[in-house]
């Protein structure tokens, strides 16, 4: 995705917030507080923001605070081994523009809506789960859980996302991803995100 360095210089603020937040980031509890600042501070400001300068604001948080590569990988599941480096290697791109994609596109308004993480994570047999939910203006209350795991020596960063404290994303495209491999292999898979990823920018 193409994204003007126009629109990156005007838009500062939430990637050094981020850039503050993440080096004080001790917990995978305050790893997702950090992420929902700034993307609180998008939402505040979408309507003002196009889709690009929406990406721009939002990619620095997400890749640090997702495991990009790992969930590109776990998403394709075992027909990762059969494709070639390089296809692996744009497959994982292409995830993470997606991905990016997702989120300006779905947070583009701000209606008084706040996040709730918990501080306790719960551990899971896969790593940590940070349960957290987003409320509305009225009250109503969505859960979001994510399943966070150490990267090596690093810090812990999400894998996967629990919609509505259960259903997860990654199971959900892993799904459909193997629909597409089975049928039209790695270029098929590719030409799916590209195409899904346009949509968003354009919808």
């Amino acid at each position: 995705m193409s994204v003007s360095r126009r629109a990156f210089l005007i838009a500062p603020l939430p990637v050094a917030l981020w850039l503050r937040g993440a080096g004080a980031a001790d917990s995978p509890a305050a790893t997702i507080q950090h992420f929902y600042d700034v993307l609180l501070s998008v939402m505040k400001e979408a309507k003002r923001l196009s889709f690009d300068q929406r990406y721009q604001r939002l990619a620095p948080a997400i890749t640090d605070t997702y495991n990009l590569p790992l969930m590109s990988r776990l998403a394709i599941g075992p027909a990762w081994v059969q494709l070639p480096p390089a296809q692996q290697q744009r497959l994982t791109d292409l995830f993470a523009r997606y991905t990016i994609a997702v989120y300006a596109n779905r947070f583009d308004d701000y209606n008084g809506e706040r996040f709730e993480v918990d501080a306790d994570p719960l551990t899971n047999p896969s790593g940590l789960i940070v349960e957290t939910r987003l409320v509305k203006s009225d009250g109503d209350k969505v859960q979001l859980n994510y399943l966070m795991r150490q990267n090596g020596g690093g810090p812990f960063q999400v894998i996967d996302v629990y919609l509505s404290g259960t259903i997860s994303e990654l199971a959900t495209r892993r799904s459909e991803f193997a629909g597409v491999l089975q049928k039209s292999g790695g270029d098929g898979l590719a030409k799916l995100l590209e195409d899904r990823t346009a949509a968003l920018r354009t919808g």
